[in-house]
């Protein structure tokens, strides 16, 4: 674990070098990239990186409540919560003005599925620049 740890910060010292400084700049960024296989490892590398941003944290939530009781089965919003699969997003999402961000599903047309850089961060909205 320990040096899990390091080489985590290791990669990001190599991959975002003086993030402070240049988190700004978009093609700084546009020429940056981690690639992981393992969901837990982009968590933690996420952590890591955005830590080192200057600012503000917000924190986005899931939906955990249901339109229509009659078509769901019944669960408790803490076993459903922690929930994480390749196919289901974090319930939890913190974010930094500045940070890197993907876009994995788009619901309007055209699909966009591709790097952004967090501009501004409203109650309901994330406005974001395509890098």
């Amino acid at each position: 674990m320990v040096c899990q740890n390091q080489c985590t910060i290791n990669l990001n010292r190599q991959v975002y070098p003086n993030i402070q400084q240049n988190f700004k700049d978009q093609d700084w960024l546009s020429h940056r990239a981690i690639l992981a296989s393992r969901n837990d490892v982009v968590e933690k590398l996420n952590v890591t990186i955005q830590k080192q941003l200057p600012g503000q944290e917000y924190a986005y939530k899931s939906i955990d409540c249901i339109l229509n009781v009659d078509e769901a089965v019944q669960y408790p919003i803490e076993f459903l919560n922690p929930i994480q699969t390749p196919d289901l997003q974090a319930h939890n999402l913190i974010l930094k003005i500045g940070a890197p961000i993907m876009l994995i599903r788009n619901i309007d047309a055209p699909r966009l599925c591709t790097r952004l850089i967090v501009k501004k961060l409203m109650q309901h909205v994330i406005q974001a620049t395509v890098l």
